[in-house]
């Protein structure tokens, strides 16, 4: 099971202060998670600029320019928010047995190491 998931609040824990123009201690809704979990994209973290090719659609339309957009960094690199605290802390796993239906499902639940409470 991920410790991180899509949607989850995060908040980046290494770089460069913000003051020196870095994302250390900025917190952000995660977009996606790639790479088979190893990278997540943050919203309003990690921004970079890419000139695409000025082009024409079909209609007339122009096409290219300057982009900016949230590239994906480490999972390493962020650190999951207490919902309590709006601190980051780590992240550990409870097992529960849940029943449905009268059947017993064993599942796993996300839990905030500092405060113990369900994420």
């Amino acid at each position: 099971m991920a410790k991180i998931k899509k949607g989850d609040l995060v908040q980046v824990i290494t770089g460069a202060k913000q003051d020196r123009g870095g994302d250390r201690g900025k917190q952000g809704k995660v977009l996606e998670v790639i790479d088979g979990g190893q990278r997540v994209v943050v919203e309003g973290v990690n921004y970079i600029t890419k000139h695409n090719r000025i082009g024409q659609t079909q209609r007339g339309t122009k096409t290219g320019g300057i982009e900016t957009y949230e590239a994906p960094i480490h999972i390493s690199n962020v650190a999951l928010v207490d919902p309590d605290s709006k601190k980051p802390t780590r992240v550990g796993f409870r097992v529960e047995e849940q029943v449905k239906d009268g059947v017993k499902k064993t599942v796993r639940v996300r839990v905030a190491k500092k405060s113990g409470k369900d994420i």
